[in-house]
């Protein structure tokens, strides 16, 4: 007997006849005494729609109003599988975010969980029901509404799951389990068995779609284990742990990561002075935009250039932004590119391993990708390339590591 806590994806639960599957697979899991908390994303399709109403009327939509909005996604959703729960003969109660009192911060769009209060879920837990909340929201300290971002209902499962000292969270999905890459891209990509916390954190940092990063940051932190499995086809999907395969040797390179919702920003001519840097993220921090790499060259003549990236959804406002501090520091220009991807190989095997970085990039020589950014950590590195190269590069990565094979493992790069 397990507590489990489920968290089934929005093509898991897209249709009538997905969530009749839904309840058949809690009802199974159910039947072997676990105690089930399921955690569901709105029906496919369906936040996509709402945010188009919203915007046939706003055209910037009010980022209160919105949440409202959104977060009835998830709640028709949470009512119809308990509705089959119940037909099934489980006793089911369906939970918004609010009443299971995930409080979280007041930034709308972009809430942070702060506490969970998990007093009344026990109850019921402890009295045989199965609990079916909505993923996705919460509500702040005055009771607003508020939502946490796409892919918040993973991050929803995993907090739960600490905050009930669960067994297990299994994040149900439309893939089997994590890939070395994404199978849509290079065919010969194959399933992980397990993978580390520190490797699927960054693999999700770098645009990895399988799981949200905030809820790979929760499962480590709190050391949930974590599996990633698939609504459609029986198996026993990827684990994620805290230190892998104990029992050989890291591969140099684990998996490769993309990103196509990249843009790139250059402030050119900036007066080289102690504190530009933060004179020129300040501003784009206070508007809410996160920026991912970020290089500055060498000083020229007292002046340098700047550049950093930033989701392409914040593009134009990181634009504006930019331009208005290029004329409070009398900067030359701005120069800005969204048609850029970000490329990333991942592996905790890369502490062991020299000339990891030399051979991605020969790699990405031998078939004339040039490379416009370079950052690297301990167990990645990234580069950012013209976005019509992305899919090429990608396929020449996964070859020239030999991540199409199991067996390859340590062998030299």
């Amino acid at each position: 007997m397990a507590l489990l806590v489920q968290k089934y994806g929005g093509t898991s639960v897209g249709s009538v006849e997905r969530i009749e599957a839904v309840a058949d697979r809690v009802l199974k899991h159910k039947q072997q005494g676990d105690d089930i908390v399921v955690v569901v994303s709105a029906m496919s399709g369906e936040t996509n729609r709402l945010i188009e109403l919203a915007k046939s009327i706003q055209a910037t939509p009010d980022a209160r109003e919105m949440d409202v909005l959104l977060s009835t996604g998830e709640q028709v959703t949470i009512a119809l599988l308990s509705m089959a729960l119940m037909k099934r003969g489980l006793s089911a109660k369906s939970y918004t975010g609010s009443q299971v009192r995930i409080t979280t911060d007041d930034a709308h769009g972009k809430a942070r969980i702060e506490k969970i209060d998990t007093d009344a879920m026990e109850s019921d837990l402890a009295s045989g029901k199965v609990l079916v909340v909505a993923g996705f929201q919460g509500a702040d300290e005055l009771g607003n509404i508020t939502t946490l971002g796409r892919g918040g209902s993973d991050t929803t499962g995993v907090a739960l799951a600490a905050a009930l000292k669960a067994d297990e969270c299994q994040i149900y999905t439309d893939v089997d389990g994590v890939y070395t890459t994404d199978p849509r891209v290079v065919d010969s990509a194959r399933r992980l068995e397990k993978i580390t916390f520190e490797e699927m954190l960054e693999m999700a940092s770098l645009g990895s779609k399988v799981l949200q990063i905030r809820s790979v940051e929760f499962a480590g932190k709190y050391q949930v284990p974590l599996r990633v499995l698939s609504s459609f086809v029986e198996g026993e999907g990827t684990l994620i742990t805290t230190d892998g395969d104990q029992n050989m040797e890291q591969p140099a390179v684990s998996g490769i990561a993309f990103n196509r919702d990249e843009a790139k920003l250059t402030l050119k001519g900036v007066p080289d002075i102690p504190g530009v840097a933060s004179k020129i993220l300040a501003p784009v921090s206070d508007a809410n935009i996160e920026v991912d790499m970020i290089v500055q060259n060498v000083s020229v003549d007292g002046t340098t250039d700047f550049t950093f990236t930033v989701h392409r959804n914040d593009y134009d406002k990181a634009t504006a932004v930019l331009k208005q501090v290029a004329d409070d520091l009398s900067a030359k220009e701005v120069i800005t590119d969204d048609k850029i991807a970000k490329v990333s190989i991942v592996g905790v095997g890369m502490r062991s391993h020299a000339g990891v970085a030399s051979s991605m990039f020969t790699a990405l020589a031998n078939e004339s990708i040039n490379i416009q950014l370079i950052s690297t950590s301990e167990i990645k590195v990234s580069v950012i390339i013209d976005e019509k190269y992305m899919e090429l590069a990608v396929r020449a990565l996964h070859s020239a590591f030999k991540l199409n094979d199991p067996d390859a493992g340590i062998s030299e790069v």
